[in-house]
């Protein structure tokens, strides 16, 4: 596959509050946080319509925004992949409990808010964007469809995309059935030539699950990319914090595995 370039990263999760401590804990230079994660209030979000929004939106905004401050771009001028595995468990289950009564209400603002596009909304209407937005959900594999889907828009389209990938914990009886252990958020900006900001290069190829995807070695990191589908990307932030060549297998579809090959620009 013809070769894309991470420009930009951006994270948030339990100890990986941003790219920064996150590089360092996957670098092996820092030991994972166990301090609670601090409220999300992205500041790209302007206080009412910030008020109008959920844990689940807010994380995606968060780390989008960090991943454009990395790459030192203009987030109006990327398209967009946004990745979500199960949309905004939170609002699903408000209103499975709402429409479970005698006479229903839905509120309006839950009801753009459970959709799976809502994420990419706030964000194009945040940075002013009219560019192309695309969402996606793959179940286990939604970080790597979301992956595979923006670098062909990189290649296909010669432009720079933005991939964002969040899923937040879900509420009872809904966790029973779909546990997550917690929220986790990342970002990376994409593009199809290198420059200043290049972090990586990246290649991409699909084949048959006779190998196991790749895991983490610490205990912690593990248990976190086993308990959240975007939480899959850990591996590949993992590679891009050593900054060596190496190569990934990330669950795909299926008897699937995508191949992700890294290396340093």
């Amino acid at each position: 596959m013809t070769p894309v370039y991470i420009e930009g990263v951006g994270v948030f999760a339990p100890g990986l509050v941003g790219w920064e401590q996150c590089s360092a804990v996957l670098a092996g230079r820092a030991r994972l946080g166990t301090e609670a994660s601090p409220r999300l209030a992205p500041a790209i979000l302007a206080p009412d319509v910030r008020r109008r929004t959920t844990d689940h939106i807010r994380l995606a905004l968060e780390v989008a925004s960090e991943a454009v401050r990395h790459a030192g771009c203009d987030g109006a001028l990327l398209g967009s992949v946004f990745a979500s595995s199960e949309s905004d468990g939170a609002i699903t289950h408000n209103i499975c409990e709402e429409v479970a009564q005698e006479f229903p209400e839905v509120s309006p603002t839950r009801f753009h808010n459970s959709v799976n596009n809502a994420p990419a909304g706030y964000w194009c209407m945040a940075v002013g964007s009219q560019m192309p937005s695309t969402s996606v959900a793959a179940f286990d594999a939604t970080f790597a469809a979301g992956l595979l889907e923006a670098c062909v828009q990189v290649i296909t389209e010669r432009q720079g995309i933005l991939l964002v990938a969040h899923d937040t914990p879900l509420p009872e009886p809904l966790n029973s059935v779909r546990p997550m252990t917690a929220s986790f958020g990342v970002a990376l900006v994409l593009s199809a030539q290198p420059s200043v900001h290049s972090l990586m290069k990246m290649s991409l190829t699909i084949f048959s699950a006779d190998t196991m995807p790749s895991v983490l070695m610490v205990p912690a990191l593990e248990a976190l990319r086993l308990g959240n589908p975007a939480a899959r990307a850990l591996p590949l932030l993992s590679a891009v914090a050593q900054r060596g060549t190496t190569s990934i297998a990330l669950p795909y579809v299926g008897a699937r595995l995508l191949g992700v090959t890294l290396e340093p620009v």
